[in-house]
């Protein structure tokens, strides 16, 4: 009896069984990824790739706000049991708590990211130094990495969103570590779609909130040790 009991207490906890238990949760969560986003997909794909195009892709983009809030949040709050998974009970729980918090965050920073795209794709137009795309490109990226951080803070924490704002900048500068980490995914990210396509990123997307989250655990900890009680 002792060793069944044994045998039962070990089932599900193994090597073979949390690997087993990760990609599960990863396959669904990225099938919630894009049925949450396919609302924004469908004319995405259809938009042709022109700068006159940009405002539109950010508006097809907002669906994706909301959808990785809740991707990280099911992913940071994953257990490698393979007798309790709940990838999409933990999905959907963090969509709809985090679902208007993610969007008063994505929204803004889609905003500034759409008007610096549009600055850059018109350059030639606005008879400015050619010097002047370098401050416009560290904007976009401060911007991003700061976005970031503020998606992970307000998806797995209760803040006000000016409160996520300040977190999130604040941490761009006391976590470097994470802040190098998410600037080497963005630009991993970017070399994939480069490479291949915005589809193979999407389909890879639940991979790079995993890769996200586990960058991100410093940062989590110091939130919750600094900023809760």
């Amino acid at each position: 009896m002792n060793d069944l009991g044994r045998a039962a207490g070990r089932f599900g906890t193994g090597p073979l069984s949390r690997a087993a238990a990760l990609v599960y949760s990863l396959l669904l969560v990225e099938v919630l990824l894009v049925l949450t986003t396919l609302p924004g997909l469908v004319p995405l794909f259809l938009l042709d790739r022109h700068s006159s195009n940009l405002p539109l892709v950010a508006l097809c983009a907002l669906p994706l706000g909301p959808a990785l809030a809740a991707a990280l949040y099911a992913l940071h709050h994953h257990r490698p049991d393979l007798t309790d998974l709940k990838p999409a009970v933990l999905f959907w729980r963090g969509y709809r708590a985090n679902f208007l918090g993610a969007l008063a965050i994505w929204a803004p920073w889609l905003a500034w990211l759409t008007i610096v795209a549009l600055n850059l794709s018109n350059f030639a137009a606005a008879a400015v130094p050619g010097w002047w795309r370098i401050p416009l490109v560290l904007v976009a990226v401060g911007v991003t990495l700061w976005g970031v951080n503020a998606l992970v803070i307000t998806s797995l924490f209760r803040f006000r969103v000016r409160d996520v704002a300040r977190l999130a900048l604040h941490f761009l500068g006391h976590t470097p570590g994470v802040t190098l980490g998410t600037l080497s995914l963005l630009v991993l990210a970017a070399g994939v779609v480069w490479v291949t396509s915005e589809a193979v990123l999407g389909l890879l997307g639940s991979v790079v909130v995993l890769a996200l989250v586990r960058n991100c655990r410093p940062l989590i900890g110091k939130v919750k040790e600094e900023f809760t009680a």
